[in-house]
């Protein structure tokens, strides 16, 4: 099996259940589904349509606050962003917006508008994005090569434990959930991007880019 993120091919087999088999990469701890479990587009934007996500949400505002909080904590006053996997209901955006920092979006489903992956960003959020990616390598080298040096790769992901509390972890049930990402995961990326890696929470994690090594 090839690693989706690092393309290494020493996977081994991690867990299985009635629905799909799970590898772990074993360079970088990425644990991943193979090629026949993926859903095609129409099946996944079936999926995302029944996401009832919407800015006058209180509760998916404090959802947002943990990672939405930290980032307007460390960003410059002149900065701008990007909400990369906004969905349908963009609200982060918009949070970050009423605090003075505007922000452009990118879905490919609901904002799927090319021209704004050609501009150079100060911050880029990545919010329950990452684990839906086919081909997380092609995507981080593409956001990483977008974002200016001392900007931050601001993501939010449940991250793997173990296989113990893997194999009763309702996050793996997702069938749009593809990749699941571990602090080792995580710790692989920073070495390999020369970057700042700050794990803000649970699931918040930021990777400050350093040089404009990509």
């Amino acid at each position: 099996m090839k690693c989706p993120l690092c393309s290494g091919k020493q996977a081994i087999d991690y867990y299985r259940d009635k629905q799909r088999h799970y590898w772990r990469c074993e360079c970088c701890s990425l644990v991943f589904v193979d090629e026949q479990y993926y859903l095609n587009a129409e099946q996944e934007r079936a999926e995302y349509d029944l996401h009832q996500n919407r800015p006058d949400d209180s509760d998916y505002r404090q959802f947002l606050s943990r990672l939405v909080s930290p980032l307007q904590g460390v960003l410059p006053v002149e900065a701008r962003g990007l909400d990369f996997g906004c969905g349908p209901g963009p609200t982060l955006s918009i949070m970050m917006a009423e605090a003075g920092w505007p922000m452009q979006l990118y879905d490919a489903f609901y904002y799927n508008h090319p021209s704004v992956l050609n501009q150079n960003y100060d911050f880029i959020t990545v919010t329950e994005v990452i684990e839906h990616v086919f081909d997380p390598h092609t995507i981080f080298k593409q956001l990483w090569g977008k974002l200016k040096v001392r900007g931050y790769l601001a993501i939010m992901t449940k991250l793997v434990i173990d296989e113990s509390k893997f194999s009763h972890w309702h996050y793996k049930n997702d069938r749009t959930h593809v990749c699941f990402y571990s602090k080792e995961t995580f710790e692989y990326m920073a070495n390999v991007l020369t970057a700042e890696l700050s794990f803000i929470d649970n699931d918040v994690i930021f990777l400050k880019k350093l040089s404009l090594k990509r």
